[in-house]
């Protein structure tokens, strides 16, 4: 008979307390929920907010450029939009100077949206770099940027 496989209790214990992904997933999921909660009076989720913020520019972005700034594949940000187009936040059209390409825009319903919910955002990021110390918020987002 063979010995059973096994994986030692304590290696559960150290990936629970020195994995970085687990942690930065439990920190996400965390976060998420209280954007979110912050958000929903505007039927908004925090990953659709950040969407319609990722198109406030200048000039309408194409969706790979957007994909990339998101960390997203293309075929989860195309399911994105779809909630925010049928909302009429989003207009996805051809690209004129390639018609394979799509260009991503927000119409004026979405940049009324979005300014309504920016200061909620503001709101609620602050009340999080309050339970930071000193400068936390920074190493913070420069270690996370390291990393992508």
């Amino acid at each position: 008979m063979s010995k059973p496989i096994s994986v030692p209790y304590e290696t559960t214990i150290h990936v629970r307390d020195s994995c970085m992904c687990l942690a930065v997933q439990r920190a996400a999921r965390a976060l998420a929920r209280r954007f979110d909660d912050a958000m929903r009076p505007f039927d908004l989720t925090n990953g659709q907010f950040s969407l319609l913020m990722s198109l406030n520019r200048p000039k309408p972005p194409n969706l790979s450029s957007v994909a990339h700034l998101l960390a997203m594949d293309r075929t989860t940000l195309t399911a994105a939009l779809k909630p925010l187009e049928r909302r009429g936040l989003v207009m996805v059209t051809p690209d004129p100077a390639d018609k394979r390409s799509r260009l991503l825009a927000l119409t004026p319903e979405g940049m009324r949206v979005l300014s309504e919910v920016t200061p909620i955002w503001r709101s609620t990021h602050g009340e999080l770099e309050h339970l930071l110390d000193d400068g936390e918020h920074d190493r913070l987002l420069n270690s996370l940027k390291k990393v992508l």
